[in-house]
């Protein structure tokens, strides 16, 4: 049976422990409730945006942008958002687990190159033999927007002088605070011949728009915009699901410490109080000793 002192200062650890979790929780949802402010604006935006494109790329044809053009995967660009801190339940880890299926089953065929945003990421991946391009492990929930612009901009480049034939995004996508939902998107190519005009997608008297200055004029100025755009949209719904997810990591470690310290001290008082009925005891044998 443990000793009293043994069980105090066992109390105060987990007590000292739940203090920290709380203030934990306490930034994590001030932070979450700005991730998600930023996402709830930006949705309607990152949402239509995809099928705006798609529409407007099937008007255009395959040939008004290099963007639009699908090959062979010979090479393959995977970039994956993670957070830098654990203590968010299992966030990165199945998040990782689905990332490196996709990375194992696309380099039985191709050439995978990897884009790391977020400490865990980078740790998990450095372990293996698939080569790490680019990695952002330094503060990357305060990430700005010229760095984000700027891998859009690098994965534009780099597919358009054919040095990767694909793109995938690997991320968690904030559905509620419960779970995120784990995103494997394809960012490029756009893959504008994938599915055919229907309805009211078709305009104008030929079925098509009349294009000015020009479709590929067009498509120059909006497709690259729409990468970076992806890239924004896939790094601020990581940043909400990451802080909801350490909001309620938190939440639950505060109340099992609770459920511990209630258990500690409920084993605390029934040694104590063995301890004391014990000596009230001896005191009792004692006393009846004398009177003989």
């Amino acid at each position: 049976m443990p000793a009293l002192i043994d069980l105090r200062r066992r109390i105060r650890s987990v007590r000292n422990t739940q203090q920290v979790t709380k203030a934990m929780k306490t930034v994590a949802t001030a932070k979450y409730k700005k991730a998600h402010r930023r996402i709830v604006e930006g949705r309607p935006h990152w949402h239509a945006a995809p099928a705006l494109i798609d529409r407007l790329a099937r008007q255009a044809g395959e040939s008004a942008h290099p963007i639009l053009a699908v090959r062979t995967e010979r090479a393959v660009q995977v970039v994956v958002f993670t957070s830098d801190k654990g203590l968010c339940g299992a966030f990165n880890s199945n998040l990782l687990a689905r990332t490196l299926a996709l990375v194992e089953e696309k380099a039985a065929t191709s050439r995978v190159n990897l884009i790391l945003v977020g400490k865990k990421a980078v740790n998990f991946f450095r372990r293996l033999s698939y080569p790490i391009e680019r990695s952002v492990i330094e503060n990357t929930d305060r990430l700005g927007e010229e760095a984000l612009r700027e891998i859009g901009r690098e994965l534009v480049r780099r597919f358009l002088f054919l040095e990767t034939d694909a793109v995938y995004l690997a991320y968690n996508e904030f559905k509620s605070v419960l779970a995120p939902k784990i995103a494997i998107l394809r960012l490029l190519p756009l893959a504008a011949d994938e599915i055919p005009l229907t309805g009211d997608a078709a305009v104008g008297p030929d079925g098509f728009p009349d294009w000015e200055p020009s479709a590929s004029a067009l498509m120059s100025f909006f497709l690259p915009r729409y990468v970076e755009d992806q890239v924004f949209h896939a790094y601020f719904e990581s940043q909400a699901a990451e802080q909801a997810a350490r909001m309620m990591a938190m939440d639950s470690a505060s109340k099992n410490a609770e459920e511990l310290i209630a258990d500690l001290t409920l084993l605390l008082n029934k040694i104590r109080q063995a301890g004391i009925t014990k000596e009230l005891l001896e005191i009792m044998t004692a006393v009846e000793a004398l009177k003989i």
